[in-house]
C-alpha cells in the first residue's frame, strides 16, 4: 500500500494550483508583460507555461501510461504542450486554462490506484536515473509548478504586489500580537 494515495496527490496539487491562480489574479493585467531580465519569461509567458505544463505529463502517465521513455519519446509530448502554451495569450484564456487544466489533472490524480503510482517507468540512456515510479514523476509536476510559483512570487514583488501568502502570514502575526497584548 502506498502511504500517499492518488487522492493525496490530487489534494496537494489542487492547493498548489489554487495558490498559482491567486497569484495570477493578484497581479494587475497591465503588469503581465513584465519581464525581469532579457531572455526570461514574462509573467504572461510564465503563467501560460504553468497552465500548459500538465498536458505532456497527463498524456505520458495518464492517457498513454508509458512504461519506457527514450529522449526522442519526449519530443512529441513536449512539442504538443509547447504548441498549446503558445495559444494561451490573453489573461482570460490563461486563467481559464489554469482552472480547467488544473482540475482535469487533479481528477486524473485522484483516480490513480496504488498499483498505478507504484508502476515503474524506465528511461533509456543517457537519461538518469534509469527508472522512477509513476508517483515520483507525477509528484514532479507539482514540484515543477511550485518552482515557477516561486518565480512568480518574486515577480509580484518586482511589480509592487505583496504575495497573498505573505499578506496572510502578516495578518496572522498582527492578530497574534493583538490578542497576546490584549491578554496581558
Amino acid at each position: 500500500m502506498m502511504p500517499y494515495s492518488g487522492k493525496d496527490l490530487a489534494r496537494s496539487f489542487r492547493t498548489v494550483r489554487k495558490n498559482t491562480i491567486q497569484i495570477a489574479n493578484d497581479i494587475p493585467e497591465d503588469k503581465w508583460s513584465f519581464r525581469a531580465a532579457p531572455g526570461m519569461r514574462s509573467i504572461t509567458e510564465l503563467l501560460a507555461h504553468i497552465a500548459a505544463l500538465t498536458h505532456a505529463y497527463r498524456r505520458i502517465h495518464i492517457v498513454d501510461r508509458r512504461t519506457m521513455m527514450t529522449g526522442a519519446d519526449f519530443t512529441p509530448y513536449m512539442s504538443a504542450a509547447n504548441a498549446y502554451e503558445q495559444t494561451l495569450t490573453s489573461r482570460a484564456a490563461i486563467l481559464h486554462a489554469l482552472e480547467a487544466n488544473g482540475e482535469e489533472f487533479a481528477k486524473d490524480l485522484e483516480s490513480q490506484t496504488d498499483a498505478d503510482l507504484a508502476a515503474t517507468v524506465q528511461f533509456a540512456p543517457p537519461i538518469q536515473p534509469s527508472s522512477k515510479t509513476r508517483f515520483e514523476l507525477l509528484l514532479g509536476v507539482k514540484e515543477h509548478e511550485m518552482h515557477h510559483r516561486g518565480q512568480l512570487m518574486l515577480l509580484e514583488r518586482m511589480v509592487g504586489v505583496v504575495p497573498h501568502l505573505t499578506r496572510e502570514r502578516e495578518a496572522r502575526a498582527r492578530l497574534h500580537q493583538q490578542t497576546g497584548q490584549a491578554g496581558r
